[in-house]
């Protein structure tokens, strides 16, 4: 037995994933939820659900408009997964608009996807969209009521 067998002698995933890849997989982060009704969360849920590959990424942003808390859950292959969780750990601790920055390219980039997986990044990309959309709305009762003071 070497390195790259495990006991009963099966080829390891490391031999055929990306070092990335398998860094995501066995150190799973950011999994979790925000509970909807938090004001100062939002959430993004994207992808068709005929395929199989969805997004839930949820952010929580203090008084400073930064983002504390991110968290997702997702259903489909590898590359969904590792795109929704790099997706969370470049959103936090960085401003609304630093996160509109972030881009379904860099996010392929960074995990060497191949072009049959580029609709991954793409989805991680809506996902933060989404859930600033959705925190967004939920401010504008609280501008409200603060013009009418």
């Amino acid at each position: 037995m070497n390195g790259n067998t495990s006991p009963q002698g099966a080829v390891r995933p490391t031999l055929l994933y990306h070092k990335k890849d398998v860094d995501h997989y066995e150190n799973s982060r950011n999994v979790g939820f925000i509970h909807k009704t938090n004001e100062n969360g939002g959430t993004g849920f994207v992808g068709p659900l005929t395929c199989g590959d969805v997004m839930k990424l949820q952010i929580q942003v203090d008084v400073k408009e930064k983002m504390v808390y991110t968290h997702f859950q997702t259903s489909g292959c590898g590359s969904v997964i590792k795109s929704n969780l790099l997706a969370t750990e470049w959103v936090k601790r960085k401003t609304v608009e630093e996160v509109l920055a972030i881009k379904n390219t860099g996010i392929a980039k960074e995990l060497c996807l191949f072009p049959v997986k580029l609709h991954c990044s793409l989805l991680a990309e809506g996902a933060i969209k989404t859930s600033l959309a959705d925190y967004k709305l939920k401010q504008e009762p609280k501008k409200g009521k603060a013009q009418k003071k």
